[in-house]
């Protein structure tokens, strides 16, 4: 499949309605119920052969209200058109594949309004793909923070692809960008965003990393949220022990969320609070167990040494575990994340990144530097504030929120 093709069926979901919707904005449930609903009645009264008057009449209430509670109330046409109505609005506001692949737009403004302007331009100065139009494309990359070594690589692949093709002018060379950048961050690799979830009621240890000040534990709580969602039961284990307030902050968290939290007074020993947590986990027969940890880089020693201590006592408690290691990087230091991914790789077997504030950045093409260079997939990136803005990476969706405008004009001329 194409990569054009590929990349529309995931935006839309295959929906070719969504696709419509483009330019619309995303209805909130009133907006949706009130545009769902003159039609559904008037397809409900046709139906029963009602006249139009009984169409427009207001749900029968007060006699609902009338009936006494050994009665079971009859709903009337008009009714049972509203409940359709209820129905397929709340259907509709669930998260679809084009509000999803909105979301990573949203995010990635910030990098496109800077970036991929400066590619539009570029490319409209350029009516010939050569090396001086290779020469300006490569030093753009490097500025978004998509590193040297990844930069390279896409020349490469990218002067490849031009000669393959025959490519002369720049008309489409977007599109070809766009594919060379998600095979190097897919690398052949499928499902890599995929949590490593235990089966048949075992017990899963999330265990989090990450300095402080990357939104570690916001993004726990959101993950939280997000797995709840999922029909897991999650319990919560505050970790860090030493920054004041982290505790508070988790079990402010655990509130919204509405799982339990273990934890200890401040300063207790972090391992201490692990082993009580999955104890806590067993027995009341938890899902999914996210520990929190403190993350003082500045004390590099001691605290790669409480990591690998809070790593053998829950792998003591349950063999193999922490089945993840996510480590949680603030998009918006750029390089920096890298620095720091390379360190608590050195001491932590970290099986994924979570890249938070993507959306504060136009640097957001460090997700390809970290996964180029350190070979760790961004499972999850922060989009935004809401507590549903964590989302799980996707490269493709990555890519056109990084290219959206010429990518949306490439795609017109296709379809025409």
């Amino acid at each position: 499949m194409s990569f054009f093709k590929r990349l529309k069926e995931k935006l839309t979901g295959g929906n070719e309605e969504l696709e419509q919707k483009v330019d619309q904005p995303e209805l909130d449930e009133q907006q949706l119920a009130d545009s769902l609903q003159p039609k559904l009645i008037e397809e409900t009264a046709i139906k029963n052969s009602v006249e139009q008057e009984a169409v427009e009449v207001d749900v029968n209430v007060s006699r609902v209200e009338e009936s006494t509670p050994q009665e079971e109330p009859s709903l009337s046409d008009s009714d049972t058109a509203l409940v359709v109505v209820d129905e397929q609005a709340e259907e509709q506001i669930k998260p679809s594949a084009w509000s999803i692949t909105q979301k990573f737009k949203a995010g990635l403004e910030k990098t496109r309004n800077s970036f991929t302007s400066k590619v539009n331009d570029l490319v409209a100065r350029y009516r010939k793909v050569d090396e001086d139009f290779f020469e300006e494309l490569e030093e753009l990359l490097l500025q978004a923070d998509v590193g040297f070594e990844t930069v390279m690589d896409l020349m490469d692949k990218l002067r490849y692809e031009v000669q393959r093709q025959n490519i002369k002018d720049t008309n489409g060379i977007q599109s070809i960008i766009s594919e060379k950048l998600v095979e190097i961050y897919e690398s052949g690799e499928e499902n890599l965003t995929d949590l490593n979830i235990q089966q048949d009621g075992d017990l899963t240890v999330i265990l989090f990393v990450g300095v402080n000040g990357v939104g570690k534990t916001t993004t726990i709580g959101k993950l939280a949220h997000r797995l709840k969602s999922d029909g897991k039961s999650v319990m919560l284990a505050a970790g860090d022990t030493f920054r004041a307030g982290a505790i508070d902050q988790l079990q402010v968290w655990g509130e919204r969320v509405g799982v339990e939290v273990i934890a200890q007074s401040e300063g207790s020993d972090p391992a201490a609070v692990m082993y009580d947590a999955i104890r806590a986990a067993k027995k009341r027969g938890v899902d999914i167990l996210i520990c929190d940890t403190a993350g003082r880089l500045q004390n590099k020693v001691n605290l790669m040494n409480e990591l690998q201590k809070v790593h053998r006592v829950i792998s003591r408690e349950i063999p193999n575990a922490p089945h993840e290691v996510l480590l949680a990087l603030d998009a918006t230091t750029g390089q920096n994340a890298l620095v720091q991914a390379q360190t608590f790789k050195e001491v932590t077997n970290v099986t994924g990144i979570v890249l938070t504030k993507l959306d504060g950045t136009a640097k957001g093409g460090i997700v390809l530097a970290i996964r180029n260079k350190l070979h760790i997939p961004v499972k999850f990136v922060g989009l935004g504030e809401k507590m549903d803005d964590l989302q799980p990476f996707d490269a493709e969706r990555y890519v056109y929120g990084l290219f959206a405008d010429g990518l949306e004009k490439e795609l017109e001329k296709i379809e025409d």
